[in-house]
């Protein structure tokens, strides 16, 4: 069975789409002969050097609060704010200082958002 020409690509061990492009047969993976495993082959990652660790290093933390004078001053007047609850004095914090990790500081027009955002809603 071993001798016997492959049933895809007729013995040729090419085959060719319809746009022209030629490739190797998937079924006996150029050799033009009827391999007895089917024709498949597993690719499945299960040698041990598969599992080793990478020489990536380590995503840098987030940081947890900011660390401009600007921010932190920031931070304080959301912190003592009595008009917002404790979930959007959490998120406002972290707003800060993700905006410092990206733009090294706190803008005026940064600012001026966060500080509209304390203001009591008028009723």
């Amino acid at each position: 069975m071993a001798l016997d020409s492959c049933g895809i690509c007729g013995g040729d061990g090419r085959i060719t789409n319809s746009f022209g492009n030629e490739t190797r047969c998937p079924g006996c993976h150029g050799t033009g002969r009827r391999s007895e495993d089917g024709g498949l082959r597993d690719v499945t990652k299960t040698k041990p050097s598969h599992y080793r660790a990478t020489n990536k290093a380590a995503a840098p933390q987030k940081a947890q609060g900011p660390a401009t004078l600007a921010g932190i001053a920031l931070a304080n007047e959301v912190q003592a704010s009595a008009h917002v609850s404790t979930d959007t004095k959490a998120k406002l914090t972290r707003e800060i200082a993700d905006h410092e990790a990206t733009h090294g500081k706190c803008t005026e027009t940064f600012i001026k958002k966060v500080k509209k955002q304390l203001r009591p809603i008028a009723r």
